[in-house]
């Protein structure tokens, strides 16, 4: 009898204990690769993480973004300050897309232990570089944060780890950092330009190199690494990031069973500037797709969960009416539209409208940009709101220069103007510029170059 119960503790921790063991042997070699590791050569971005080291309260660091957009480059560049200062042993960098880390929170339960046990003491520093692809993340991240005073830095390219949708366990305990595409700010230095930026005539002057700039801009986007890539590479590199986020971050991660119903719906979207439930719905009947509504919605959310793409609503003070309206499609980078656009990779009236919506994220909270439409058609591409009132109304046109497209977006920005009661009033234009009154309001055009350029 005395056996009985040692015999069965026995059989149960067996296995638990080999699955420790396994994953210490899993941890060990990555600590020791990371402490010989050399940092690449990184040039500053306009998001700086050092901001974020001596906060008054101790938070989680959620760094969010589109895959390949810089997120691990950012760790990198604040691991190379924090290296100039404390021992190498205090700083650990964990990335969970390296092929020996299974997805298992039995791998998270080994990692202290293993660091203690292989580095003498535990790290000031922890970096976790795709941690959401490991179950109970959160769970775990919650019990040492509480436990153990280490400032812990985390990535992830799932709006799942936003501060919208962070884990319950997690609330109140995060900040988020959102990463987006290089700005255009961003682009000139990546690309050696360098520019006196408050300086206006003198940019006036460096108008043919800022032309040329804006248009690679426009064309290839702004993805760290296809700007730093030869022109022939660039493309293909944007074909290789959209098949592995379609493959990675939609289809494997939320187990997508018909691959060929989203990626019909990808290609819709792509080359699409508006749409509805019902509308994609019946156009990828008619194509042969079989998918439901529901699971056309699921579709929807996961895309947009991988930050691929934007959905943007109506501005009206009915609920009711955004989640009736037609939805607006801006896409994460310029560059996805011209590679994978059937419709729009030559129309720049579309790539300029792309690039203000992504300038306007950097620049605002997600829930203050919408579009505004009226019973007679007329639009206005973005309201910007604070609080409950809009605050400006921005218009994109490109060839503004020709009298019906003056008229017809002058038009509408005056009517909603008066309907939202809003008079900051911006045209983003190609080349032109000037301030006129129209019916008793001003209106600013600016050329766009100089728009994304201005703080």
């Amino acid at each position: 009898m005395l056996d009985f119960p040692f015999s069965i503790s026995y059989t149960v921790s067996s296995p638990i204990l080999y699955i420790f063991q396994t994953m210490k042997e899993i941890i060990k070699p990555i600590i020791f690769e990371w402490q010989e590791r050399k940092l690449p050569r990184i040039i500053p971005r306009e998001v700086n993480l050092s901001n974020y080291l001596n906060l008054t309260v101790r938070k989680v660091i959620v760094i969010t973004g589109f895959r390949r957009v810089g997120k691990t480059y950012l760790v990198f560049g604040l691991i190379d300050n924090l290296l100039g200062k404390t021992d190498r042993k205090d700083v650990l960098y964990i990335n969970f897309e390296d092929e020996r880390i299974p997805p298992r929170t039995e791998f998270l339960t080994a990692l202290l232990p293993t660091i203690k046990e292989t580095l003498g003491h535990l790290p000031s520093y922890l970096f976790l570089d795709e941690i959401q692809t490991i179950p109970d993340w959160s769970k775990w991240l919650r019990r040492v944060y509480d436990k153990e005073a280490i400032n812990f830095f985390v990535t992830g390219s799932s709006s799942k780890m936003s501060s919208k949708e962070i884990p319950t366990e997690l609330r109140g305990r995060c900040l988020e950092v959102k990463v987006y595409p290089l700005s255009f700010r961003e682009f000139l230095k990546f690309q050696n330009i360098e520019l006196d930026l408050k300086n206006l005539p003198y940019l006036e002057n460096q108008k043919a190199t800022m032309m040329r700039a804006l248009n690679e801009y426009l064309h290839y986007g702004g993805m760290p690494e296809v700007v730093l890539a030869e022109e022939l590479k660039k493309t293909e590199i944007l074909q290789q990031y959209y098949a592995t986020v379609v493959r990675r971050d939609i289809i494997e991660r939320f187990k997508i069973k018909n691959e060929e119903g989203l990626k019909g719906l990808l290609q819709l979207l792509l080359n699409s500037t508006i749409f509805t439930t019902n509308r994609l719905y019946n156009n990828l009947k008619s194509t042969g797709f079989k998918i439901g509504k529901t699971t056309l919605c699921h579709y929807l959310a996961h895309i947009e969960t991988a930050y691929f793409l934007k959905s943007l609503p109506i501005f009206s003070y009915k609920i009711k009416n955004q989640l009736q309206y037609p939805r607006k499609v801006y896409f994460i980078d310029n560059g996805f539209i011209t590679t994978l656009s059937l419709k729009f990779s030559k129309n720049l009236g579309r790539l300029y409208e792309n690039v203000v919506f992504q300038e306007l994220q950097r620049r605002f909270k997600e829930d203050e940009i919408f579009y505004w439409r009226d019973e007679k058609q007329r639009e206005v591409d973005f309201v910007i709101k604070k609080g409950l009132k809009p605050e400006m109304l921005l218009q994109v046109a490109y060839d503004v220069e020709d009298f019906e497209t003056k008229r017809r977006e002058t038009t509408a920005l005056l009517r909603a103007s008066n309907v939202l009661q809003c008079n900051r009033l911006i045209i983003i234009t190609a080349d032109y510029e000037t301030e006129e009154k129209m019916k008793g309001k001003r209106i600013k055009f600016l050329p766009l170059w100089k728009w994304l350029l201005s703080e």
